[in-house]
């Protein structure tokens, strides 16, 4: 039976499939992995981001003697996909990610066999030079853009969140201090310090300033306490900002300000923090031809979210394109009881794709899968977006607190919620017709050149 089968829904099973991949066959994978031949690589590949001193792992994986001790946890966690984190399910929809940092089949067939195996170390000189990691609080991005440091820094005002304290909301407004109107090109959002980073669970920042274009794509469920604000970045664990696409950007104007929405938890001591967003303009004189626009695309439409108690149940919720654009990017967003989301274009002359479903959603990491250049659908004008989301209030559930509550909407992570962040870059018809026929080109070049090979 399929994972949607199981999520207690018959709506998607016809174009969304839920098998997991079969493992690499024992041919693909060493006959003997070592720790440092074999291990060692895939570690620095794709788990030393966070598993490493001073990250927000629990242990660090940088050597033999730091990853042994945890080698059954390890098989658990990899056998069943839990990391690295990655929940885009590999059987459906779109499957090429500028940020996918998931193991490939053959990948986890080599940690699964060094593990049982033994875990063996392997010769000392088969060990790859260490990886170069930046502190946790440098900027990351400013490097490609040959600078130490964003070209604006904007802060929030400071909240203490006290030991033991309950989830708090802090919604200061600041003003960018933008006195002409800039474009940017790519931005970086955190908390200001490594305790920052342990009670703050996201950070929203929007951007409030008199530009039509919010008006004209504006989240069509965000409500008057939001107009003229348009989402401009948002944190979470899993997620540090985002570059813009080659001659695509996001305009901010003189006046402007950013609405906070910093959600706050309980870190065990009394923690005092801000926020801090990072922007990386344009050079000035450089403008992108096109806008891009990060919608919170709300898979209820105001409809709220109303779970009994021992139950699953799915919602939805539709996102009207009013012009053509590109998808650059999905990012689920539910709380302890989301299960599993996907998006779908229905375009006008009525056909479905399934653009992405996330199986196995969990609330501890908020990943933003950004579509490779070549995939990154291009959709017409009046495109719906359709987000569905499905919800797990039973005991099935390991990351359910109470299975035997009713579960309503709410901001606490013990209420629910369930939205996608989608980044999407506008296009006039002219470009948008322009970009379909080079996507084609290319596409038709790609196949020639197997075709030769």
């Amino acid at each position: 039976m399929s994972r949607l089968h199981r999520l207690g829904t018959l709506a998607l099973v016809t174009t969304v499939g839920a098998f997991a991949p079969a493992l690499a066959t024992a041919a693909d994978t060493p006959a003997k992995p070592t720790y440092t031949k074999d291990i060692a690589p895939i570690f620095q590949e794709k788990c030393e981001a966070c598993h490493r001193p001073d990250s927000i792992a629990p242990m660090s994986l940088r050597t033999y003697e730091e990853a042994r001790p945890w080698a059954r946890s390890i098989r658990a966690r990899v056998e069943s996909r839990q990391m690295p984190p990655w929940h885009i399910d590999k059987t459906v929809g779109i499957q090429s990610f500028k940020n996918d940092r998931s193991l490939s089949d053959e990948q986890v067939a080599t940690v699964l066999t060094w593990i049982d195996s033994g875990a063996p170390k392997g010769d000392v000189k088969d060990m790859p030079a260490p990886k170069q990691w930046p502190n946790e609080q440098v900027w990351n991005f400013a490097s490609m853009f040959g600078q130490t440091e964003p070209d604006l820094v904007i802060k929030s005002t400071p909240w203490t969140q006290k030991a033991g304290q309950n989830d708090a909301w802090w919604k200061p407004i600041v003003e960018t201090g933008v006195s002409e109107p800039r474009w940017v090109r790519a931005i970086e959002i955190r908390p200001a310090t490594v305790k920052g980073r342990k009670i703050t669970h996201h950070a929203i920042a929007r951007l409030q300033q008199d530009d039509p274009d919010v008006q004209q794509n504006a989240d069509q469920d965000a409500g008057a306490v939001f107009a003229n604000t348009g989402l401009f970045m948002e944190w979470a664990v899993g997620k540090q900002g985002e570059i813009m696409r080659p001659n695509s950007g996001k305009l901010m104007l003189p006046g402007s300000k950013i609405i906070w929405d910093i959600h706050y938890s309980n870190g065990g001591e009394d923690i005092t923090d801000i926020v801090e967003l990072g922007v990386y303009f344009y050079p000035k004189g450089q403008e992108p031809k096109f806008k891009q626009t990060l919608h919170l695309m709300g898979a209820t439409n105001s409809g709220g979210i109303d779970i009994p108690p021992n139950t699953t149940k799915a919602t939805q919720g539709f996102f009207v394109m009013r012009e053509n654009g590109r998808v650059e990017s999905f990012q689920p967003h539910m709380h302890l009881r989301g299960k599993a989301m996907s998006i779908e274009a229905i375009t006008p002359d009525g056909r479905t794709q399934v653009l992405s479903y996330v199986g196995n959603f969990s609330f501890n990491w908020h990943n933003s899968y950004v579509y490779t250049d070549d995939v990154a659908p291009l959709l017409p004008k009046g495109t719906i977006l359709k987000v569905t989301a499905w919800h797990d209030n039973t005991a099935a559930n390991k990351a359910n607190p109470d299975p035997n509550v009713w579960v309503g909407y709410g901001d606490r992570t013990v209420d629910e919620m369930a939205h996608a962040w989608v980044n999407v870059t506008y296009m006039p018809d002219a470009d948008f017709k322009a970009e379909l026929e080079a996507r084609k080109a290319k596409a038709g070049a790609k196949t020639q050149q197997q075709q030769q090979q």
